[in-house]
């Protein structure tokens, strides 16, 4: 279950090549790793121009069955935030339990009532880099369960308020969550290294310049 949690104040392993501002060239490798302060984070985050150009939304493969469990992503999700577990009946349908909308901090009692959210929207990703992708790249992206700041399980209102809008144009209604908001916002970023535009930059500096400097740690997913 995603809750929001507090980082106590610690030492960053920082990797060997640590970019600079600003810079246009790859973070890291697909399975490496890398540790940064929050502060810091934003700051090293591609910079680029953003285009929406040939977007379209079926071009991210969702809600797929990796592991073919006979749960799709969306119920992946749904079964691992519940903090009280659904029923569950072959093939994975699910019926009752509860979630917490962190967005709106709100409790949900049935599944039908949560959207599961790419923290960075689909068309966000593509504006920001996944247009060169390839197919099995973006589904990778739309199904990623590999790190639990990708997805979260949210109410559905505040998903389709939400829509595909960076935190320059939207941030969830609840303002206590904003921070922990922003900082998963910065390590989805980082895990998939897609850029930021000058708005997006700014934005993300001003507004977390009060959130707690804490350890942003990613593994590179590409």
């Amino acid at each position: 279950m995603r809750i929001l949690t507090v980082l106590a104040a610690a030492t960053v392993a920082v990797a060997a090549f640590i970019p600079p501002a600003h810079a246009a060239g790859p973070l890291g490798e697909a399975g490496g790793t890398l540790a940064l302060p929050l502060h810091d984070a934003v700051k090293v985050l591609p910079a680029a121009e953003e285009s929406r150009a040939g977007y379209q939304r079926t071009s991210f493969r969702h809600w797929v069955d990796a592991d073919r469990d006979g749960c799709s992503t969306r119920n992946e999700v749904l079964l691992d935030e519940a903090f009280l577990a659904p029923e569950q009946t072959a093939p994975c349908r699910l019926a009752g339990g509860e979630w917490y909308s962190a967005y709106d901090n709100l409790y949900i009692s049935s599944p039908g009532g949560l959207d599961i959210d790419h923290l960075v929207p689909l068309a966000e990703a593509w504006d920001s880099g996944a247009s060169t992708w390839s197919a099995a790249e973006r589904e990778a992206y739309a199904n990623d369960l590999g790190d639990e700041r990708s997805l979260i399980a949210v109410s559905a209102r505040s998903n389709r308020s939400k829509a595909d809008q960076d935190p320059a144009e939207w941030l969830p209604p609840y303002v206590p969550y904003h921070c922990q908001y922003l900082t998963d916002w910065v390590a989805t970023k980082m895990r998939w290294q897609l850029a930021v535009d000058d708005r997006e930059r700014d934005t993300l500096t001003q507004a977390t310049v009060g959130c707690p400097n804490v350890p942003v740690e990613v593994t590179f997913a590409r």
